[in-house]
């Protein structure tokens, strides 16, 4: 494979990795804190209502994760590559 076809997918496959690990924060921060927050609401966690948990917390917890998740998914595709050092 040559650099530039190499450079391609590798940009291609960071891409893919962003757009899901995005997707997953914006259902949990806007779909579990806004849009399904009734439904939530009906359990509590740590006596908070569900909905607001994710609201207030829970979105930033995701994040957080997601960010150690994409390290991990960089590192492996960095080998992968060839671009690790």
């Amino acid at each position: 494979m040559s650099k530039p076809e190499k450079s391609k997918a590798y940009w291609r496959e960071n891409k893919k990795y962003l757009a899901i690990l995005l997707s997953i924060w914006f259902v949990v921060s806007f779909g579990c804190g806004i849009l399904f927050k009734d439904l939530l609401n009906r359990y509590s966690l740590g006596g908070f209502k569900l909905g607001f948990w994710f609201a207030q917390q829970g979105s930033i917890y995701v994040f957080v994760l997601l960010i150690f998740v994409y390290v991990l998914l960089m590192n492996r595709l960095d080998k992968k590559y060839g671009y690790n050092e």
